[in-house]
């Protein structure tokens, strides 16, 4: 019997996304299933009663929530191709930069808002230094090597969605001269085969942000 996977999410989440893309590189069939967030299905509430949030995986009936638990999951589900590192050292790095990620990095991104705060985006330009460094010691295409890992797919909000925001917003400091490996890694990223497909359209996301930013402003 071949296993029943649903994906409960939303188009437009970086998080969902990170989900989508780890299923993707294992070749995994699922059925996606798009949430309403201002009314959440019966479903999404009995399977993520704590936090009651997306993505969650359902496998063969199964519940798994948060983003990056899933996406481990998925890497010791299904076997192929590898998201996280055979080696016990790299995998611990590459767990702990995605933790950085999630606590330090895209928090300080989303903080800088439409106003340009030279404060936030100075924030905001370090935790980026400390990724763009990481990918000059590597010297490899991904963060997970030549092939797409854990840290790729938990930094996916800087790879597209960032870009978009920065746009809306009217301000823009994520850029190829400040950050080269970064952006370059960024390109490579959103235009891979397991990724592209994943992504919300352009447009949409741009019209979001635009609207998330006239309401900030008041206007």
């Amino acid at each position: 019997m071949a296993d029943a996977v649903k994906l409960y999410g939303t188009v437009l989440s970086a998080y969902v996304s990170r989900a989508k893309i780890a299923l993707n590189i294992k070749g995994i069939k699922y059925e996606n299933l798009e949430e309403d967030l201002s009314n959440k299905s019966a479903d999404l509430l009995k399977y993520n009663p704590v936090f009651k949030k997306v993505p969650v995986l359902l496998h063969n009936g199964k519940p798994i929530s948060e983003s990056l638990v899933i996406v481990e999951y998925i890497d010791d589900v299904w076997k192929g191709v590898p998201i996280l590192p055979q080696d016990p050292y790299e995998r611990a790095i590459a767990r702990f930069l995605a933790k950085f990620i999630d606590e330090k990095c895209i928090p300080v991104i989303k903080a800088v808002g439409s106003n340009g705060d030279e404060k936030a985006i100075a924030e905001a330009c370090e935790q980026l230094q400390i990724l763009e460094n990481q990918l000059k010691i590597k010297g490899t295409k991904f963060f997970g090597g030549d092939s797409i890992g854990l840290v790729d797919i938990a930094a996916d909000f800087i790879a597209y969605w960032h870009a978009i925001r920065e746009e809306a917003a009217g301000i823009k400091f994520f850029t190829e001269d400040k950050f080269p490996k970064l952006t370059k890694w960024a390109d490579d990223f959103v235009n891979s085969e397991a990724v592209k497909n994943t992504l919300p359209p352009r447009e949409q996301m741009l019209a979001f942000y635009l609207k998330f930013f006239g309401k900030a402003n008041g206007m």
